[in-house]
């Protein structure tokens, strides 16, 4: 089954209301995820909390479209994989700062404060926790999804 049959299947997860609203509020919780992520270094918010948003709008598809819906957009392997990738990169930007002399020393241009690009690493340490907590946020509800989905028939 594609996703589109899954996404169609009436058998599968909530209601139509239920459905039709989180696909019209999935999008706005991405964006404003990414928003938080980028201007995390200027406003209240950053890596840890636009990365929960991040993972919230994936957890909505599986509340609301089953979990074979979300494992259609991102498997439990690329979730480990993407939140590996977060924790890579993060470490690297640390590693690069040792180039100048120190561990995370801020060696990009520090710009106009107040603006998009002045914060040096900050925005680049932000992104990489963003894509390691969201995935691992999701991999965490995937998991207990699944498994819960396991005991109950076994308990049958």
């Amino acid at each position: 089954m594609d996703i589109k049959e899954i996404t169609r299947d009436k058998s599968l997860g909530m209601t139509i209301i239920v459905k039709t609203i989180s696909r019209l509020i999935v999008s706005f919780i991405l964006v404003f995820g990414l928003y938080i992520v980028l201007y995390g270094h200027i406003t209240p918010g950053g890596g840890f909390a636009g990365g929960v948003i991040l993972a919230i709008s994936y957890v909505l598809l599986i509340l609301a479209f089953g979990g074979k819906v979300a494992v259609a957009k991102m498997s439990g392997f690329w979730a480990s994989m993407w939140d590996n990738l977060g924790a890579l990169a993060f470490v690297v930007i640390g590693f690069l700062g040792l180039i100048g002399g120190y561990f995370f020393l801020n060696f990009i241009n520090h710009g106009t404060p107040g603006k998009l690009i002045s914060a040096g690493i900050i925005p680049l340490c932000n992104i990489a926790i963003a894509v390691k907590v969201g995935a691992a946020l999701y991999a965490v509800f995937l998991a207990l999804s699944i498994y819960g989905r396991i005991s109950t028939e076994e308990d049958e």
